[in-house]
């Protein structure tokens, strides 16, 4: 008997805008029938909140599907499997925030690296899909999120920024109770370990082997496996996170090239000029003088990232 051929998921790469606190996805253009014609789940590289403001379906996480009505909360960290069905034919309206924990516990508090590193594990360990009734706070923290950003009144950035470092901390410890029937998922992608990993260290000269042994593989099953899960070779993975870091490093600092491939991880100027010409469709000093293309061009890099949404 023929084996089941394995699903492909889509890796959906967000960014929160600079100088913003969150990406927030709001309005009528997320009232919508979810998951039409969509046949494979996706993961992200950024932490997802999402409010559902009326609407009936299923939220897929993995093999698991949790019926979601209005007034519903989801937390997803990154890299966990998931799609969203509305029952057939059946409009619903959700609203999404996006967040990079780790950024905003660096900037808005001061904690050590222990205590960062314990925050976000306890933040990231599982998803979790509750009613209100569950945790009035986080659903408190998550509407004035949503309202600050709506509304954009003065200082909102920096209200913005206060209400997401307690949401962080709110979510931690919703994650630290123990048997609550909604918390659903205590493992993410087969692959987090080797994304986490690549994330962590992509300044430095690691092996494909190094990313294998992360995730318990060994390296030709583990070849197979990121191929068939992320659309994408290990090496064009880690190239794609060096250069998205070029970009960053491009836009916010007046460091030379050389000194910009170098701290992302290439060993030569030539490969990172010729690895950042294939994704972003231009050379690094072009880029420099149209900064702006950034989350345009990014996000246009089909070979290994899909655009979220």
């Amino acid at each position: 008997m023929p084996k089941k051929k394995k699903q492909s998921a889509e890796f959906r790469f967000y960014e929160v805008p600079q100088d913003e606190p969150v990406l927030a996805l709001m309005g009528n253009k997320w009232i919508q029938v979810y998951g039409e014609n969509i046949n494979s789940q996706h993961f992200h590289n950024l932490l997802e909140i999402g409010f559902c403001h009326y609407g009936d379906g299923d939220l897929v996480l993995e093999d698991d599907y949790y019926r979601f009505s209005a007034g519903m909360l989801s937390c997803i960290p990154a890299n966990f499997l998931h799609v969203t069905r509305s029952d057939q034919g059946v409009p619903a309206f959700w609203e999404y925030l996006y967040i990079d924990p780790e950024a905003v516990l660096q900037s808005v508090g001061k904690q050590n690296i222990q205590e960062i590193r314990d925050l976000l594990e306890a933040i990231n360990q599982r998803t979790f899909f509750i009613k209100v009734e569950e945790n009035p706070l986080l659903f408190t923290l998550v509407r004035n999120i949503f309202e600050e950003m709506q509304q954009k009144q003065e200082f909102y950035k920096n209200t913005v920024n206060g209400l997401v470092y307690a949401l962080l901390f709110a979510i931690a410890r919703h994650n630290g109770k123990k048997n609550l029937a909604n918390n659903v998922k205590a493992s993410g992608l087969q692959l987090e370990k080797a994304i986490a990993y690549v994330e962590m260290n992509y300044q430095s000269n690691f092996k494909i082997s190094d990313l294998a042994a992360e995730c318990h593989m060994s390296e030709t099953h583990f070849r197979r496996i990121f191929q068939e899960k992320m659309n994408m070779t290990p090496i064009e993975y880690v190239n794609f996170v060096r250069v998205k870091k070029a970009c960053e490093l491009i836009d916010k600092t007046d460091i030379s090239m050389e000194e910009v491939a170098e701290k992302v991880g290439f060993i030569t100027p030539s490969t990172f000029n010729r690895n950042f010409r294939k994704i972003i469709g231009t050379s690094p000093y072009q880029w420099k003088k149209r900064p702006d293309n950034h989350e345009g061009k990014l996000l246009e890099y089909k070979i290994s990232a899909l655009k979220g949404w």
